[in-house]
Formats: structure tokens, C-alpha cells, sequence
């Protein structure tokens, strides 16, 4: 008994209670987008448990069934079975694209009886672990290539089978380990570089080939003109610029075939409605420009719960899963938005605390590696609702409709309080 009460004292209460308000407005949410004042049915009616919110109602008491169980096991394992656990979760992926059903275009469910399973969002928890499980090894030096190669191979593996079941979203979800790696000794090259090709992706779609080329030419010019005027440094200069100039229009004609040529149809048009909301205004564009007038009109303080119209009557395809967020910028206004990205950024905040706290290099990875993935969530979802970024499908953690998302979004935060509050009993590495 006095070993329980120890363990509820280390327990983080205050990522805890993040959780479960983030939970309660997420349910509060999904009920309200599914609100019909004409059907209204109380929470103890059986046909209650049919709507999105009955069922989420379901996931939640779930989900509290496996977070008794994460606690109830011994924290050594997570670490001890990670191999195994990636192994499972890998067989998984490679079993759905055969035995698995399509949903919303992508076939990477399993379904039993009324219940669907998707087993890319458990592989971001499970690759998680594994590649804590390997950084933590003392050999591991993520300045060596060999090391570097290994781990991109652990990340690489599970992104490559969840895109060949149609589920681009969720894998591009794994280039969050990126926070991981850097904070663990990965060299700051790395993500420049991604940054930076980032950078050029987007410039790529947003403007021509040859104004790239005219914009990389003048920046080169200056740099030029502003080096010592010594004919050695300055041809290595001219030769450094044209090397750059080379280098960038080659990845921006690898942009321009990639998207013409190797992305599929409906991905290519949920880029260009990125650019243009107005190329297809009837399809994925109309799904962002509804989403952004859903927003619009909560105004500073909205419209009240259980009074948006815009999601009410079906004007936001997925309101209550992809695009809760409209939910609660129409009812609840900027007011209410800025609550929830506040407090969301506070809970990250503490999360990255925590994991510099603790004295195993595997949990503080690990750590890491929840920070990564829940933010990579959060700005992506936030962002496709405001027509930011491209509509991926990837939910907001702990507000988005859907068992498969709280359930590994749940196991994926506990797992990590769970060896949180073995700091203690960990060695320092």
C-alpha cells in the first residue's frame, strides 16, 4: 500500500490534469459538432451511443482502463520489450494493406465487428521506444553516420508501409523525431537541412522555376559584393555561389517532377488548394474555405456552446474528428482558440521539462520523442484548419473524434509519466 502511495506522489498530477481537461473540452466538442436540438438524446439513452459523442464517451472510459493498466506494470519493460513491441506493430503495418478495410480512401484499418483499429498512430509510440531503446545503448554516438543511418532506418521502416496503405498523413508525422535525434547529439546540419528543404518545397509550388533561379542569382550577386576583394577568396566565392545556385535549382526541378509525376492525384490537389483555396471549390477547397469562415465568424468571443451553425449543419466536412478545431473557434471565438493553444503550449512546455529531468538517457528520449509527435500534431492540425497547411488527415491529440487517436495518443503521454515517476529509480546516463 505505501508503495502505490508513493507512486501516486511521483505521478506529474499536472500533465495529468492537462490531459483530462484537454479530454473533457474534446468530448464537450465533439458533442456539440453532433448536436441536433430536434434528436436530442441524453447521455443515458441507449441510441445516444451511436452518435460520435456516445462513442467517444466509450474511448475515454477506455482509455482510463489502459492507463490503470500502464501504471500497473513494471516501468523496466517498456525499455526491455521495445524491440518486441516494434516488431509487433511492424508485422501489423505490413498485415493491413491485406487484411485490413479502406476508410476515407486510405486502407489502413483493421476492423473487428463496429470497432476500427488503426495501426499507424500505435507505430509512432512504438518506434518511439525503440529508438530510445537504441540512443540509450552506450556505443551510440548520433554524430557517426553509422548511428545516424541506424536510426533513420528505425523511422524510415514504419513511414514507408503506413504510405503504401494510403495513409501519407500519419507517416509524415514520424519526421517529428527529428526533436528527438537533435536533442540527443544529432548534429544541427540536419535539421537545416529539412528546414531549409522545407523552405525550398514550399517556394517550389509557390513560384516558377526561373524566379527561384532570377531570386538566387541576385542573393549570390550580393554575397559576392560583399566578399574581401582578394582574387583567391573571390573565385572561391564565385565558385561557392554557382555550387549553390546548381544545388538549389536541382532539388526545385526534383520538387516540380515529384509532385507532377510521383504524388497521386487527389495528394497533388490538396496541394494546390493550399496555394489556391479556389481550384476546387466544390472538393478540398471547399473544405478549408468553410473551415476559415467557421472560424471567422466566432469573432472574439463567439457564438456560444451548442450554437455554431457552420459546423452544426454539416457546412465543415469532419468537423468533429479533423476539424474540431472549427468547432471551438465558432463557439468559443479567438478568445477560446487562444485558450486552447495557450494551454497546449504550456502542457509541451512541461512535457520537455520533464524529459530534461530525468536521469535515463532512454526515458529522457523518449520524452522527447511524445514532445515531438503531439507538437507535429498540433501545428499541422491547427494549420490545415486555417489553410496553412495541406489537409492531412492527422487529428488534434486529445480533442479530435476517434478511438485509434486517444487510445495511442493516451498510451503514448503514460507511458511516459509512467517511467516519469521512476525517475528516481533509474540510472543516470
Amino acid at each position: 500500500m505505501s508503495n502505490q502511495n508513493q507512486l501516486v506522489s511521483k505521478v506529474d498530477w499536472i500533465t495529468v490534469s492537462l490531459y483530462a481537461l484537454f479530454v473533457l473540452a474534446g468530448w464537450m466538442n465533439i458533442y456539440s459538432a453532433v448536436y441536433n436540438p430536434e434528436t436530442h438524446l441524453w447521455i443515458f439513452d441507449a441510441k445516444f451511443y451511436d452518435s460520435n459523442a456516445g462513442k467517444q464517451l466509450i474511448w475515454i472510459a477506455t482509455s482510463l482502463i489502459l492507463i490503470i493498466c500502464i501504471f500497473a506494470i513494471d516501468f523496466r519493460f517498456f525499455e526491455a520489450f521495445a524491440p518486441i513491441i516494434y516488431a509487433g506493430f511492424i508485422g501489423l503495418l505490413i498485415l493491413v494493406p491485406f487484411l485490413g478495410v479502406t476508410i476515407n480512401g486510405s486502407h489502413s484499418w483493421f476492423k473487428f465487428g463496429s470497432i476500427t483499429i488503426q495501426p499507424a498512430e500505435f507505430a509512432k509510440t512504438a518506434t518511439a521506444l525503440l529508438l530510445a531503446k537504441y540512443i540509450n545503448e552506450p556505443q551510440v554516438n548520433l554524430s557517426k553516420w553509422k548511428n545516424q543511418w541506424f536510426s533513420a532506418a528505425i523511422i524510415g521502416l514504419p513511414m514507408l508501409l503506413i504510405i503504401a496503405s494510403n495513409e501519407t498523413g500519419s507517416a509524415l508525422v514520424f519526421a517529428s523525431f527529428l526533436i528527438l535525434l537533435y536533442r540527443e547529439g544529432l548534429p544541427g546540419e540536419y535539421p537545416g537541412l529539412f528546414i531549409g528543404f522545407v523552405t525550398i518545397f514550399v517556394s517550389a509550388l509557390l513560384l516558377s522555376p526561373w524566379t527561384i533561379l532570377a531570386t538566387l542569382i541576385v542573393i549570390a550577386g550580393c554575397i559576392i559584393a560583399l566578399s574581401p576583394i582578394y582574387i583567391q577568396r573571390l573565385k572561391q566565392t564565385y565558385v561557392k555561389a554557382a555550387l549553390f545556385i546548381v544545388g538549389i535549382m536541382f532539388m526545385v526541378f526534383l520538387v516540380d517532377l515529384a509532385v507532377n509525376k510521383v504524388l497521386k492525384e487527389h495528394q497533388r490537389n490538396r496541394i494546390k488548394v493550399l496555394i489556391d483555396p479556389s481550384f476546387d471549390p466544390r472538393g478540398l477547397g471547399y473544405q478549408v474555405t468553410q473551415s476559415k469562415i467557421a472560424i471567422g465568424s466566432g469573432g472574439f468571443w463567439g457564438k456560444g456552446y451548442l450554437q455554431g451553425t457552420q459546423t452544426k449543419f454539416d457546412f465543415v466536412p469532419e468537423q468533429s474528428t479533423d476539424f474540431i478545431f472549427c468547432t471551438i473557434g465558432e463557439e468559443h471565438g479567438f478568445f477560446g482558440v487562444m485558450v486552447v493553444i495557450i494551454l497546449f503550449v504550456v502542457f509541451l512546455w512541461r512535457l520537455m521539462y520533464l524529459a530534461d529531468q530525468q536521469r535515463s538517457r532512454f526515458a529522457r528520449a523518449y520524452g522527447y520523442g511524445v514532445v515531438g509527435i503531439l507538437f507535429f500534431h498540433f501545428l499541422v492540425n491547427i494549420g490545415m484548419t486555417i489553410g496553412l497547411m495541406p489537409i492531412m488527415g492527422i487529428p488534434l491529440p486529445f480533442f479530435s473524434y476517434g478511438g485509434s487517436s486517444l487510445w495511442s495518443f493516451t498510451i503514448l503521454l503514460f507511458i511516459f509519466l509512467k517511467l516519469d515517476s521512476h525517475r528516481s529509480d533509474m540510472l543516470s546516463r
